[in-house]
């Protein structure tokens, strides 16, 4: 028997994810990425501190490996050089679940100083915060309480934002007419790479 406890985070979590808020944004977050990557030879930047980073670090391989070129930058690591990587054209998508977080806001400064045209993708929890406030585009993940006992570890929170991630993936995938023959051609390595194989 599963215990009631187990159950009751699998929907609470479910129920979080149907909760999602979907509008227009999703579809102008798209033609964003489409426009500065595959139109003017631009890159998706991701960045995220913490658990939201490493989220923002699989949005980033997941785009690189579905024909959208890709790059996490560690929001740390941009203030000590790495904010060299930045390159005109190019597209920032952020995750922070408070929208407040130090390190991300001064990423998003010292990243328009760098290139006043800059534009910005937001994810967050948060809507009426100092990120989203900066954000071309913004996404919220309907700021669902955390299944934490605690109620502190991100954990409903990254479920969303990983969500948010895979509509954004698949849907820039349609747009761009992202095919098996391309995706073969970018992971033709382990179970994957043979599956892409076998569907060509």
């Amino acid at each position: 028997m599963v215990p009631d406890s187990i159950k009751n985070v699998i929907e609470r979590e479910a129920q979080a994810i149907m909760a999602i808020p979907v509008g227009n944004e999703y579809g102008q977050a798209v033609s964003l990425i489409v426009r500065h990557v595959h139109e003017l030879g631009g890159k998706l930047v991701t960045s995220g501190m913490g658990k939201a980073g490493q989220i923002a670090m699989n949005m980033a391989t997941t785009f690189s490996s579905t024909g959208t070129p890709a790059i996490f930058l560690h929001p740390s690591e941009a203030q000590h050089g790495d904010l060299g990587i930045l390159q005109k054209n190019d597209l920032f998508l952020l995750v922070s679940n408070s929208g407040k977080t130090r390190e991300i806001l001064e990423l998003a400064e010292l990243a328009s100083k760098l290139d006043p045209e800059m534009k910005f993708i937001v994810v967050t929890g948060n809507t009426d915060s100092p990120l989203a406030n900066m954000a071309d585009v913004l996404i919220g993940t309907g700021n669902p309480d955390e299944v934490c006992p605690l109620g502190l570890a991100p954990t409903t929170s990254t479920t969303v934002m990983n969500v948010i991630g895979d509509i954004l993936v698949t849907e820039t995938m349609k747009a761009i007419g992202f095919t098996v023959e391309e995706y073969n051609k970018r992971h033709h390595g382990g179970y994957l790479g043979q599956r892409s194989k076998q569907l060509l």
